[in-house]
């Protein structure tokens, strides 16, 4: 049937259109069967099956025209509503203030408001849809309304527009006519189109432009209040060699009439004024100014001088981003007439520092001789003084214990620690003035804190014991970079100190090691040091403990260690707590290659009184009472000692003799004779090796050097019978 050939779905146009050629088949079917010739009967017969027929395809067409009816009804009410959603999107573009255009995916414009296009009517008219866009960009490049930037063609203009639309997003301002801005700002759609958006922007931009230029009229009345307050004259040219600004103080320094410096003058007014009777320095004239200011690009900076009527001008040129150039003229006439007097008052200055100096070197040298003389006087007593003070030490070592009464024995003990005092203060006198007196040369290199520490251990652990402290020394195996004698003073001095001031407890010295440094820390638990005191307790004869008797030194301890570690560059700290105790600590290099400490157990060392029983010792000693002394302490200690006045006689009586004793003491002053040194040196050219030591007061490094060359170790006065002791076991 013909309600089955239409699709519900197709549109009505659709269904209309296929109504209509039913009812055309339908008709010319009807005219071919009533023009058929057949017969009567047939015919009849065809036209009652005809008529049923026409009936039905009747019922169908008016079913059909129904269908077709209802839809143009709703193909006509689609268009209205399309229709009527086009002008709702005609107004609401038509009620934006911008300029609104479509373009399609093919660059097509598809519509556009009435403000599209609102400051060029010659192109107005042409903005229908259909209008391609490059064709759309023509019309615009060669629009009358269009102020294109200078030096550019319509053209280039147009290449130019057509290549920013390839872009997603794309703003810029464009110039018309009557100073109109436009404000063009493009975007792509979804389906590829563009959104084209054209804002009058023209206010905006005269806004911005006139406070721009207001701004710049604040920038010039500022800058030129500075000009006018500054001390220099300044004028600026610009590209094209014209007068830009300048100040007043530039007419005055060059004596040219305000009248003549206008806006746009050249050069010329400039340079006829500084060549009126100006000279011109650095080697710069006129005409290398001239060529200088002609140069339209890569000026160098220029700085020369002008003298002009009494007067020094300093000038300086440089070139400006936008081709021209400042000058300023500084007027230096009062630095430079400051200047000559200064360099005539430092000749004079120079003559009157030259006699000074020669007064000064005239003092120094007197203070020098002087200050060698006194340490010279304190040098030759105290190896004076050394020298009885170290017989009578040895005497009273010497002295039997069963021979005295113990009345007698206490008094031997006093003066033997007055002796002891007397030899402490020396000691500490002498190194006072090697330091003061630069004399104090060091010599650096690896010292073996072991040794050096057990050494320590054995001189102070009796002084300790008799006080009733606990003093521990930590063993170490480190080496460290320093001078060993210096060193040892140092730690001598701080671990005196430490016992000497603590009443309770005990004193600890132990070594950190931190990288590269090493601290030796001398801890006690003694009475402390007021924080104010701090600084004090390192000058020459000040003691914080004023009720210490003089036997307990002149206060020299710590201005000794101070000196010596600056000379050994070994920074020097004390920390203290009053009530608790103290810490000083001495830091110094890490010698290389040395292994990390590690504590160690001393070795038991065998007694060197034993060790030197049944030997031979030979003793040269041109001091009488200190030879006696020194012979009866070795005898005491079962040793059998030959001796000699000077290495001559010493000489002679191994000769004689014909007996090689097992170790030497030798004197290193052996009066007008030969020296220690030299004697040792030909016992061993004659006798070969032999076991011996340097006994000798003289503290200097030139006779350290000679015993060290010798390969001759020392033994130093006064003697201390423990430190004989030492020696003796290092000879054995």
């Amino acid at each position: 049937m013909i309600g089955d050939l239409i699709d519900p779905s197709d549109s009505p146009a659709r269904q209309h259109e296929k109504l209509l050629t039913i009812a055309g088949v339908l008709m010319r079917r009807v005219e071919q069967i009533t023009d058929d010739s057949g017969a009567a009967y047939a015919q009849f017969q065809r036209a009652v099956m005809l008529e049923d027929q026409v009936r039905e395809r009747t019922r169908d067409l008016e079913r059909t025209l129904g269908l077709l009816d209802v839809s143009n009804a709703r193909l006509g009410e689609a268009n209205r509503a399309a229709e009527a959603a086009r002008r709702n999107l005609a107004d609401a573009i038509e009620t934006i203030r911008e300029g609104f255009a479509l373009f399609d995916a093919h660059d097509v414009l598809v519509m556009c408001n009435q403000r599209f296009g609102m400051h060029m009517p010659d192109v107005r008219p042409d903005l229908r849809p259909g209008l391609h866009f490059d064709d759309y960009v023509v019309k615009v490049s060669l629009s009358r309304s269009l102020a294109l930037p200078e030096g550019m063609t319509p053209l280039q203009w147009a290449v130019a527009r057509k290549q920013r639309h390839r872009e997603r997003h794309v703003m810029f301002n464009v110039r018309m006519l009557e100073d109109w801005w436009v404000q063009v700002s493009e975007h792509r759609t979804a389906d590829g189109g563009t959104v084209i958006l054209q804002t009058d922007v023209t206010d905006i931009i005269r806004l911005e432009r006139q406070e721009r230029g207001k701004l710049l009229d604040d920038q010039a009345r500022l800058i030129r209040a500075t000009l006018e307050h500054i001390n220099q004259g300044v004028c600026i040219f610009d590209a094209e060699l014209r007068l830009a600004g300048w100040n007043h103080r530039l007419a005055d320094l060059l004596a040219i009439p305000l009248s003549r410096l206008r806006i746009g003058a050249g050069f010329d007014l400039l340079l006829d004024g500084i060549r009126d009777e100006t000279a011109f320095g650095d080697g710069l004239d006129g005409t290398s100014l001239e060529s200088w200011v002609n140069l339209r690009q890569s000026r160098p900076p220029l700085s020369f001088e002008l003298r002009r009527r009494g007067r020094i001008l300093d000038v300086f040129a440089q070139e400006m981003p936008n081709g021209g150039f400042v000058m300023s003229f500084t007027d230096v006439t009062t630095e430079r007439a400051a200047i000559d007097a200064l360099s005539r008052a430092n000749e004079t200055l120079e003559q009157r520092v030259m006699e000074r100096t020669l007064d000064l070197e005239d003092a120094l040298g007197n203070a020098e001789r002087a200050n060698a003389g006194r340490t010279r006087f304190v040098a030759a007593a105290s190896h004076d003084l050394l020298q009885p003070l170290s017989a009578a030490k040895l005497f009273i070592s010497s002295i039997e214990d069963e021979a005295v009464t113990p009345r007698a024995r206490t008094s031997l003990i006093k003066a033997q620690n007055a002796l002891q005092s007397v030899e402490g203060i020396l000691g500490a006198l002498l190194d006072i003035s090697k330091l003061e007196s630069g004399r104090g040369a060091v010599s650096v290199g690896p010292v073996d804190l072991a040794r050096l520490l057990d050494r320590l251990r054995e001189e102070f652990a009796e002084i300790a014991k008799a006080k009733g402290l606990r003093l521990t020394i930590l063993p170490c195996t480190l080496e460290v970079m320093s001078d060993a004698a210096y060193l040892r003073r140092i730690l001598q001095n701080l671990i005196g100190n430490a016992i000497r001031y603590t009443r309770t407890g005990r004193v600890l010295v132990g070594v950190r090691r931190k990288g590269a440094t090493a601290r030796i820390e001398v801890w006690d638990t003694g009475p402390g040091i007021p924080e104010q005191e701090l600084d004090n307790i390192f000058k020459e004869f000040h003691r914080l403990n004023a009720r210490a008797s003089a036997s307990e030194g002149m206060g020299l301890g710590l201005a000794i260690v101070e000196r010596a570690c600056s000379l050994l560059e070994h920074p020097l700290g004390v920390s203290s707590q009053v009530g608790r105790g103290s810490c000083f600590m001495v830091q110094m290099p890490v010698a290389e290659g040395a292994a990390n400490s590690v504590a160690v157990q001393p070795l038991a060392r065998p007694d060197p009184r034993l060790a030197a029983q049944n030997k031979i010792g030979f003793l040269v000693e041109n001091d009488q009472d200190l030879r006696r002394a020194l012979c009866l302490l070795l005898e005491k200690w079962g040793v059998s000692v030959l001796d000699a006045a000077s290495g001559e006689e010493a000489l002679d009586l191994i000769d004689e003799l014909g007996i090689l004793p097992d170790f030497f003491l030798v004197d290193h002053h052996l009066g007008d004779g030969m020296t220690g040194v030299e004697f040792l040196r030909l016992m061993r050219a004659r006798h070969g090796e032999v076991p011996a030591r340097i006994v000798t007061a003289n503290r200097s490094p030139e006779v350290r050097a000679q015993c060290a060359a010798a390969g001759i170790g020392m033994l130093m006065k006064p003697i201390d019978p423990r430190a004989l002791e030492a020696v003796l076991q290092d000879l054995d």
